[in-house]
């Protein structure tokens, strides 16, 4: 459901006459993950260059957890993507604030496992955050995401919310996710981009997390039939896109259509 922000008074694809920015999810809308660094959704490459030479902002956002902003911003040059670093959002950096402010101010002595430079935590030895006895007794968990199934060229991975999942249950504690759907996140890119909710569309191939996620605090959400989407999605019982597009090229379509571009 909507949060209580002002929305666009039309809907889409009318909303795009007054959007100032775009935020796109990665993996599914622009490529699919697999061997190497996987393979570009056709068409995608050119409507990332049509938007960059528009007067809209862009942004592309990510949970993707296995490599710094810098290698992966690079994979995607090697997919033929133009994409500068400092508009790719993982929710990292963001971590490192969250977590920082619920462990009140220094997340160092007190995280599992190690830092890779990455950024990220890692967890070689998860049982020393069980509950119990050599344990923590009051365990933190926080997850870059929650999506349970990715893209990949040869079919459907499990994501990163299944292992979540397993932990919050092994845990016994509720896990804090800093990546996408949080509102924290999507506000996060809103403020680098330095405008209002119901200003940006996301566009994104996971109905619940890029959608749900974005339409939860004020922004219009658009899914494109690629990557992980499903017919069924399009049935949600309570998550509805604004709009469903076949792919990133027809969303841009549309987009420069309304604006007269």
């Amino acid at each position: 459901m909507r949060s209580g922000a002002v929305m666009a008074a039309t809907g889409w694809p009318d909303c795009a006459r007054s959007l100032k920015g775009v935020v796109l999810d990665m993996c599914g809308v622009l490529y699919d993950s697999g061997a190497g660094d996987g393979e570009a959704i056709p068409g995608s490459i050119e409507a990332v260059q049509r938007l960059k030479q528009s007067d809209l902002q862009l942004r592309f956002c990510t949970n993707e957890t296995q490599a710094s902003r810098e290698r992966f911003v690079a994979k995607l040059g090697r997919l033929g993507f133009d994409i500068r670093q400092r508009t790719a959002a993982p929710p990292a950096g963001l971590r490192r604030s969250v977590t920082g402010v619920r462990l009140g101010g220094s997340d160092e002595p007190k995280l599992c496992g190690d830092r890779r430079r990455s950024g990220e935590v890692f967890l070689p030895e998860p049982e020393r955050c069980f509950s119990g006895p050599g344990g923590l007794d009051k365990p933190l968990l926080f997850s870059l995401g929650q999506g349970k199934y990715y893209k990949e060229t040869d079919g459907l991975k499990l994501d990163v919310g299944v292992y979540m999942k397993a932990l919050e249950y092994a845990c016994d504690v509720k896990a804090e996710v800093i990546g996408k759907p949080s509102q924290t996140f999507f506000q996060s890119v809103l403020g680098d981009m330095g405008i209002q909710p119901h200003e940006a569309l996301m566009i994104g191939d996971d109905l619940v997390n890029d959608v749900g996620g974005a339409q939860s605090c004020g922004m219009m959400g658009v899914q494109v039939r690629t990557g992980k989407y499903r017919p069924s999605d399009e049935k949600h019982p309570s998550v509805k896109a604004d709009g469903t597009v076949d792919n990133l090229s027809q969303a841009v379509d549309l987009i420069l259509h309304q604006r007269g571009q």
